[in-house]
């Protein structure tokens, strides 16, 4: 669930607001979006993937963390490399090789395999 927004961190391009499919933020005052409907929030991530300065941290749990979790105190995120660590993971942003030729999937690795033995292209 969304948890965390850093008004230090944010542009203001407002791309989570855009992506969010359960229309949990509101713009603030100073252009900053807010955590508006947390209940409503999917714990899909997409805002977090989006964002591009990795000024959000979406917790992975179904529910709210307790006030005083780690999962909301943004200083320790950030020292802990927590917030943008999602779109991290899925390459995003983050040095990803075009293709996928860094995929572990054994299914794509194998195709990969047997095409550039064949002379072939790769799929992507």
């Amino acid at each position: 669930m969304i948890e965390v927004v850093s008004g230090e961190r944010c542009v203001t391009c407002d791309i989570c607001v855009k992506v969010c499919p359960m229309d949990v933020f509101d713009l603030g005052p100073d252009g900053v979006p807010v955590i508006a409907r947390q209940d409503d929030c999917q714990t899909c991530f997409m805002c977090e993937a989006h964002c591009p300065v990795d000024a959000l941290y979406v917790a992975p749990f179904t529910g709210p963390v307790p006030a005083g979790s780690r999962h909301r105190d943004e200083a320790a995120l950030r020292a802990s490399g927590a917030m943008g660590d999602y779109r991290r993971r899925v390459g995003w942003g983050h040095g990803r090789v075009p293709g996928s030729r860094l995929d572990k999937n054994h299914v794509f690795t194998a195709r990969l395999a047997a095409a550039q033995g064949a002379g072939e292209p790769a799929a992507r």
